[in-house]
């Protein structure tokens, strides 16, 4: 258990709370966030399960030909980048302060993890998804916005705190304002509004492209976010809660009046043909980029259930997804091949034992029934690791990893 200190609250810390309340120095990691982290790492797991095991010809949200169960199944993943991309955020505070880096030195490891996350978004993980090496086609994806989100944190630490504050509340908010500008109103540097607001495909060589699935700009707010929200958890429990508890609700009272009113942050939903699909185009938010009602809709109920992570007893089924949440990247980067390398291997089989593959990859049973057991040695392999990494603090180059 971390033990409680004498200090208090710098001048620069978020809140109008008692300057003589406690601190809680981070001496080990904090498990809710690692639980919360490590829940969402396990749902992309089941999106990615879903899609090397299923070749529905349409968008599970396409509310013109979707069914209930397969809409679900991909909206329960909606929650996975902004929660992961927030919570990186918050630990790279909590990591200076574990640590007693300066802010310089977390500048600079920002820095360099973030390039690496880059370098293996473009490489491994572009094999991971396609069993090639032809990098003609290379995408930009969650670990790619990861990684620049990063690199901008790293110039961001230096300003006051309620300046990373406003930074993060303005482009979060502010964004869905330049939703109509298209890259073509730029002319040649159409290609940066690409990178930047607006999915699309870059050919920056004869025969070789980048296609921006994760735009930038409101993940960098998402970041920062959690950054400027972070010395919360060096309070002592109840004031944490109470705050976490009073921002949650906030935002997801924010969402069902925008939401609901179609006032602004999202395209518009409509009466569908009753009264389900109806409450399924009003959860339907933008993703690509994340709009202000989809971050909304998802980091609300994430600071609700870091509430009740902390306030639960700990059943020893959340054990799985606390190692998860301790080595995410490792996780990601063998789920990838783990999952992509079963959907091969159950593909041959199902030739040879003659079952109609347009059958099988339809079968959303059979994406629950892979993703669950496909868990068991993703949890045996992170434990080794994480208990490997625990062990050998001295190896520092593992915590990009």
């Amino acid at each position: 258990m971390m033990t409680e200190t004498s200090q208090t609250l710098k001048s620069d810390s978020l809140s109008p709370m008692p300057i003589d309340i406690k601190l809680t120095p981070v001496l080990q990691r904090i498990e809710s966030i690692d639980l919360m982290r490590g829940l969402v790492m396990a749902l992309m797991a089941l999106d990615h399960t879903r899609d090397f095991f299923s070749s529905v010809p349409f968008s599970p949200t396409d509310l013109s030909q979707t069914t209930v169960a397969l809409f679900f199944t991909r909206w329960i993943t909606h929650f996975c980048a902004p929660i992961f991309i927030f919570l990186t955020g918050l630990s790279a505070y909590l990591y200076t302060v574990r640590y007693a880096l300066t802010t310089g030195q977390l500048a600079k490891y920002l820095l360099t993890r973030g390039a690496w996350l880059i370098v293996l978004e473009l490489t491994i993980v572009r094999f991971g998804w396609g069993f090639s090496w032809n990098y003609h086609d290379l995408y930009g994806a969650v670990i790619w916005a990861l990684g620049w989100s990063m690199i901008v944190l790293a110039g961001v630490v230096f300003l006051p705190r309620w300046a990373i504050g406003l930074f993060a509340v303005v482009i979060i908010t502010g964004h869905n304002l330049f939703d109509t500008i298209q890259p073509a109103d730029l002319g040649t540097w159409g290609w940066l509004w690409t990178i930047l607001h607006v999915p699309g495909r870059i050919d920056y060589l004869p025969g070789y492209s980048l296609f921006i699935l994760y735009p930038l700009i409101p993940w960098l707010g998402v970041m920062a976010a959690g950054y400027w929200l972070a010395p919360v958890f060096l309070w002592t429990a109840k004031p944490r809660k109470t705050l976490l508890l009073i921002l949650g609700v906030v935002l997801v009272t924010g969402f069902l009046v925008l939401r609901l009113n179609n006032i602004y942050g999202n395209p518009s939903w409509f009466v569908q043909k009753n009264t389900l699909f109806t409450l399924l185009a009003i959860l339907n938010c933008e993703k690509y980029p994340p709009s202000l009602l989809y971050l909304l809709m998802t980091l609300g109920p994430m600071l609700l259930g870091l509430v009740v992570f902390e306030s639960a007893k700990r059943y020893q089924f959340s054990k799985p997804f606390i190692v998860f949440g301790k080595v995410p990247l490792f996780f990601y980067l063998i789920h990838l091949i783990l999952i992509h390398g079963a959907a091969v291997g159950a593909r041959e089989v199902s030739f040879k034992i003659n079952i109609q593959v347009s059958e099988y990859q339809h079968n959303l049973l059979t994406v629950y029934i892979a993703w669950v057991l496909l868990l068991i040695p993703l949890y045996l392999m992170c434990c080794r690791y994480a208990r490997f990494k625990q062990q050998h603090p001295e190896i520092r180059w593992l915590a990009y990893l």
